[in-house]
């Protein structure tokens, strides 16, 4: 398509452009090429527009309003790959799914994450934060120790802090012992919204 486009366009002979099929054209050559790793689409949800961002290897950053689009497609570009596309049809499973979520027709995400964002303890930390059900609550000692060091309760906060792909990955559903709703990536009404539409907390 791209192609026959830059060739119309030397004869003078350039058909008004339909920018998104352009895009879907050019993101399935740059995939066919090899040349796509990282594709990302902006999706609205309850909680505001969220960014999307997938590789082959699954799910690799989910984020909220306020996080500069051009700041995380910087920081992949350097920690995952500089060839980054905005994509949306790569991102549908991971919207459909979110969507499903956000309508109360979705417990549980089945997607797969692509760790590479995260190293270590902190990823021991949101790998055990992923296992926990939709509807559970657990408290941060409980997800250190589910990690592989008890006291390292402080450490497992930071690890969930730091989360790239939240509510995917529940970090919501962690609090303090004695009930507080602790930190949120996304500000604690986000928290207090996921909790509440997960039946966990009242209004």
């Amino acid at each position: 398509m791209s192609d026959e486009l830059e060739r119309r366009l030397r004869s003078g002979d350039a058909p008004a452009i339909d920018l998104g099929a352009f895009r879907r054209a050019l993101s399935r050559r740059a995939a066919d090429e090899g040349l796509l790793d990282v594709a990302y689409a902006l999706h609205d949800s309850p909680l505001g527009s969220l960014t999307v961002m997938v590789t082959p290897r699954g799910l690799v950053r989910l984020s909220y309003p306020g996080e500069a689009v051009e700041e995380q497609l910087a920081e992949i570009a350097q920690r995952v790959s500089p060839r980054i596309l905005e994509a949306p049809e790569r991102t549908d499973v991971v919207r459909r799914q979110l969507d499903d979520y956000f309508d109360g027709r979705r417990r549980r995400f089945e997607v797969p994450i692509d760790w590479s964002l995260v190293r270590g303890f902190a990823g021991e930390v949101l790998r055990a934060t992923a296992r926990i059900p939709f509807g559970v609550l657990s408290t941060y000692r409980e997800v250190a120790a589910d990690a592989g060091s008890p006291r390292a309760y402080r450490a497992a906060g930071n690890a969930l802090g730091r989360n790239p792909v939240p509510i995917v990955v529940p970090c919501h559903r962690v609090l303090h012992a004695g009930g507080g709703l602790g930190g949120y990536t996304g500000g604690l009404d986000r928290k207090r919204y996921l909790l509440q539409l997960e039946g966990v907390l009242g209004d």
